[in-house]
């Protein structure tokens, strides 16, 4: 089993914009006051760009599959959270909180991935949860530790308690489960994702332990990433507000591993996280502002990682 793979599957945005139906418990996203929606789009196409050439430039295969005019899908550039692949051959769908976001599921992006070697063996669909309003958000809601076959879930809106234990059964994963919160006008709310506040990565795991406000909830997470020999880096609100916890840990060429984030995100780290950082890691930065501000989300949900075996 890996945790880091090569391969990485992007969505290149067509009709990027904030997305009124996430945004009722995505406490991160903002409206640019002012700035046309054709604009916004442009920004987050240039990041976009910027961002896929850097992964390619350290040697990342970078799978770019372009959204489509229709059906109109301002979310699309995050398509880790409908879909998620498995070295097995297994590929999961995931059924999505927001109505406008379902329709980023599509059958074409599949069949690329095949057209392009990759074998896919079982497709296991939760999608049908969406007709009793049960959401479990792919590895938006789940973070994984594929070597030693732990998924770790913060309660939300977004992650269905029982939906994820289903999953854990499905794919064979122990589940650790707890409730991570922020701070939103003064009242402790759910964190939409557990992917915000939390990273796992081949040697260590970056996550906000003050999110989790029940302290024997947070001794069983340490617990387990203690168990499996990770380094905890801990972060802070502050630093969740600055997607500092939204990182994913990729392998470049000759496996050299690197963890990629938003320049955002590394500017709000201290220089002692950062040299604890890169004693297990290389770090490559990005400039994701627009797509952050307006989408809530950062590096990490841009990914979804391919781990399918080549037919």
């Amino acid at each position: 089993m890996q945790q880091t793979t090569n391969t990485i599957l992007m969505i290149r945005p067509v009709n990027f914009r904030m997305n009124e139906q996430t945004a009722v418990n995505n406490y991160y996203q903002k409206n640019l006051e002012n700035t046309l929606p054709k604009t916004v789009n442009v920004k987050a196409q240039q990041e976009f760009d910027a961002y896929v050439d850097k992964l390619k430039h350290i040697g990342v295969n970078v799978i770019v599959v372009n959204d489509t005019e229709n059906p109109n899908t301002p979310d699309s550039i995050f398509p880790n959270n409908w879909v998620s692949f498995h070295e097995n051959g297994n590929v999961g769908l995931y059924p999505m909180f927001a109505e406008n976001r379902r329709a980023e599921r599509r059958e074409d992006i599949l069949e690329t991935l095949e057209a392009d070697g990759f074998l896919i063996n079982n497709v296991i669909d939760y999608t049908s949860a969406e007709d009793e309003a049960v959401f479990l958000e792919g590895t938006g809601s789940v973070i994984l530790d594929r070597v030693n076959r732990k998924a770790y879930c913060a309660l939300s809106p977004r992650a269905d308690e029982d939906l994820f234990i289903e999953f854990c059964e499905d794919f064979e994963f122990f589940p650790v489960i707890f409730n991570a919160n922020q701070t939103v006008d003064g009242k402790r709310k759910a964190i939409y994702h557990t992917n915000v506040m939390m990273c796992v990565a081949e040697t260590f795991a970056v996550i906000c332990l003050s999110a989790i406000d029940d302290k024997k909830e947070r001794k069983n997470v340490i617990k387990h990433l203690k168990d499996d020999g990770k380094t905890i880096i801990d972060i802070t609100e502050a630093q969740v507000n600055n997607f500092a916890g939204n990182m994913l840990q990729v392998k470049g060429a000759d496996n050299e591993l690197y963890l990629i984030m938003s320049q955002t995100a590394y500017d709000c780290l201290t220089k002692q996280q950062i040299e604890t950082l890169e004693q297990h890691t290389k770090i490559l930065s990005s400039s994701l502002n627009t797509i952050e501000v307006c989408g809530g989300g950062s590096a990490r949900c841009m990914m979804a990682e391919v781990f399918l075996p080549k037919a």
